[in-house]
């Protein structure tokens, strides 16, 4: 958490800056970076505060309390990004059709001071832990605005050498198609965990077939694997074993296999012998006077 609180003064400060030399030297490309920062700093903003509600501890109806707040968190910064390079794309082809004329000197030392800031800030998320996909959201704005200050440097120097005017678009464009691809594989990593999916890493069959694998097991079904939030996978599953076959023993070694070869900790088996009778309750009302409940 101190990692991203550094990194969010400086990109508030960066911001700033970049904003009025935007303005000044007519350059969109600036004008992109800082747009784009100004989602850095909310996006890193809503990670602090995702981070802070997630550490709270489980209670009432939150079973899994707030850890899902994270993935959240990942997915309004990947629409983010994905809304403001729309934003981006559409001025840049209107700036392509009618080029301004930008003050390239200006341009190419914000875009140089603003580059290595985004060094140091981009170094400090790099230490962070990434393994959050909440953390890796704002490690991918903070890394994209890099190269858009790259590209904004490079574009500035082609205007002072050449006078090519439109290099200045150009540039933006190419920061609109680093925000959008962030920004999918941001969306596209958050949907999966709402949707439940199995994490990437994770193969159900493969998991499958390893249970099966276990002495006495005769059938696994209602297999379930999907992640409560990134790096908090989870599994259920109904297991048949043989009717002489220890259960308790063979729920054991399942849950060791879980645990050494896809380091699965937060598992639930459900385990019945073959042809066994499942438990009936019936409700309190529903047994006759003298009629005693069956054991």
């Amino acid at each position: 958490m101190p990692r991203l609180r550094r990194a969010l003064i400086l990109i508030v400060v960066v911001m700033a800056g970049e904003l009025a030399a935007g303005v000044i030297a007519h350059s969109l490309a600036l004008l992109s970076d800082a747009g784009h920062m100004l989602t850095d700093a909310g996006a890193i903003g809503f990670s602090l505060l995702a981070m802070r509600l997630a550490a709270r501890p489980a209670r009432g109806a939150m079973t899994f309390g707030f850890r899902r707040f994270e993935i959240l968190s990942a997915q309004a910064n990947g629409v983010t990004l994905l809304v403001v390079a729309g934003f981006i794309v559409y001025e840049a082809i209107h700036r392509l059709v009618e080029p301004p004329h930008v003050r390239a000197g200006l341009v190419l030392a914000v875009a140089l001071a603003g580059a290595a800031v985004n060094v140091v800030a981009a170094l400090t998320l790099a230490g962070a832990d990434r393994s959050s996909l909440n953390v890796e959201g704002s490690f991918q704005h903070v890394l994209t605005d890099l190269y858009g200050f790259i590209g904004t440097a490079v574009a500035a120097g082609v205007i002072l050498i050449a006078g090519f005017q439109r290099a200045d678009p150009i540039a933006s464009l190419a920061v609109a198609a680093l925000m959008i691809r962030s920004g999918v594989a941001l969306v596209r990593s958050s949907a999966r965990i709402f949707l439940e999916a199995a994490p990437q890493e994770l193969d159900p069959q493969e998991i499958g077939r390893a249970l099966i694998a276990v002495p006495g097991v005769i059938e696994v079904h209602d297999l379930h694997v999907w992640e409560v939030s990134s790096g908090f996978p989870a599994l259920s599953a109904h297991v048949l074993v043989a009717g002489e076959a220890d259960c308790h023993r063979a729920r054991r070694e399942m849950e060791a296999t879980l645990h050494e070869r896809f380091a699965l900790e937060h598992t639930t088996l459900q385990v019945d012998h073959v042809g066994g009778d499942l438990l009936e309750i019936a409700p309190a009302g529903s047994v006759g006077e003298g009629d005693a409940p069956e054991r």
